[in-house]
């Protein structure tokens, strides 16, 4: 077969927002709604570009070089084994894996027991990773699953959460408040960072790809065709949930103010809604949503993993990944939190302008030192930034000091490349 049906592209679509819609998506978009109130709606616009725009565009994009390996060493074969193994490591083991069962904990399980003992974590994240490896173990299986199954399963409870909303709704949206009162629109797209899906989609293309070739597709063309169609559905979809769970927040904000988090924002909302019944509806959403993504990832550094150090094969590999990111998760939300946020600042921009150049490689890709010197650029300021250094850059105080650095970067590139005419 040469190409993908209808529906089986749809599957492989809803697939990839599975894998992408985990315990970020859940709590960052009605955090946002709750905090920027009646500048919601600005404030997801930014959202929109760093969380839906850019991972779609990263999928496009490392389709496109044929993996990330590939796009990264267009900038230096060092740098291409060193980025992409900290990006494997940042949305595998050591925080996005871990975070998926902590999340989960804390909204399906906390509810109902209050505070409980390092004990009853430890049992919650041995049996979710269980249960994850499991699936993991056959990655060309995952549409069957994610697709057909846990995937539909969670667009369907999500839509319960919204439409309760609609109909009963406790007021209106409050008044903006912290970062979103005077710039809602940037505020809105530096939140979208701790989503993790711009690095996420540089990895997940592999898995995709190796669904649509286990559904019969063998041209090598048309896999990097129904890879994008997939990008741009789980696009699709991504933004129409961010917006109804910016609306649900905005909603929540208004009515229950001085939630201190997005799962706070949703437990207050559902709470009043539905009773006891609602934090049921929440922890379903929270666990099948967290599950998804954590199939994903174990799946797809995994597989990455496999190909490089082959000492170990795939299964190993997952195993591997399943008990590390189970021993990380026991030290709980918080502590994983306050790691994430300097390490995606550091990341973030960098995966940004490799889409950026991968995307717009036909036109810069012959002018050599364009890549890293643009790369380089971004990567000190952005370094720097995580790290609280406070460089003298237009932009810094916004949180994006890291783009006058890129565009300088870019254009010593293309003018070093002229002179020495490559």
């Amino acid at each position: 077969m040469n190409r993908l049906s209808g529906r089986d592209q749809l599957l492989v679509g809803v697939t990839l927002f599975s894998m992408f819609f985990g315990a970020g998506n859940l709590i960052f978009p009605p955090y946002l709604g709750a905090q920027a109130g009646g500048a919601a709606w600005i404030a997801l616009v930014g959202m929109a570009i760093s969380a839906v725009g850019l991972p779609v565009l990263g999928v496009v994009a490392v389709a496109q070089a044929g993996g990330l390996p590939p796009l990264a060493g267009r900038v230096h074969p060092k740098f291409a084994v060193t980025f992409t193994l900290l990006i494997y490591l940042s949305i595998g083991p050591c925080l996005a894996i871990p975070r998926t069962a902590t999340t989960s904990f804390e909204m399906a399980v906390t509810p109902f027991l209050g505070e409980t003992s390092l004990w009853v974590r430890a049992g919650y994240s041995l049996v979710f990773f269980a249960a994850a490896l499991a699936v993991a173990l056959k990655p060309d299986k995952l549409t069957d699953k994610l697709g057909k199954i846990t995937g539909p399963a969670l667009l369907t409870l999500i839509l319960v959460l919204v439409v309760g909303c609609l109909v009963k709704a406790p007021g209106g949206y409050g008044p903006a408040t912290a970062g979103f009162v005077e710039r809602p629109g940037i505020q809105g797209f530096l939140d979208g960072y701790q989503t993790m899906d711009t690095i996420a989609a540089l990895n997940f293309g592999i898995i995709i790809a190796l669904n649509i070739r286990a559904r019969g597709v063998t041209d090598d063309r048309q896999v990097v065709r129904a890879t994008i169609r997939a990008g741009w559905i789980a696009g699709g979809v991504l933004l129409v949930v961010y917006a109804a769970l910016t609306h649900v927040g905005a909603v929540s904000g208004g009515a229950f103010p001085g939630a201190e988090n997005g799962a706070q924002v949703l437990t207050r909302l559902v709470s009043w809604m539905f009773g006891p019944a609602g934090n049921l509806l929440l922890g379903a959403v929270f666990v099948i949503a967290c599950f998804n993504t954590c199939t994903g990832l174990i799946s797809c550094c995994s597989e990455y993993f496999s190909t490089q150090f082959p000492r170990l094969n795939y299964r190993a590999w997952a195993v591997v990944f399943a008990a590390a990111s189970f021993l990380i998760s026991i030290a709980g939300l918080n502590a994983i939190l306050s790691v994430s946020v300097p390490v995606l600042g550091a990341i973030y921009p960098v995966a940004i302008v490799l889409i950026v150049l991968g995307l717009t490689h036909r036109w810069v890709g012959s002018l050599r030192l364009t890549y890293p010197m643009t790369v380089l650029f971004t990567g000190v300021a952005s370094v720097a930034g995580a790290l609280g250094v406070k460089l003298p850059i237009p932009l810094t105080q916004m949180g994006l000091g890291w783009v006058l650095p890129a565009l300088a970067g870019f254009v010593l590139g293309v003018v070093l490349s002229l002179i020495r005419g490559e």
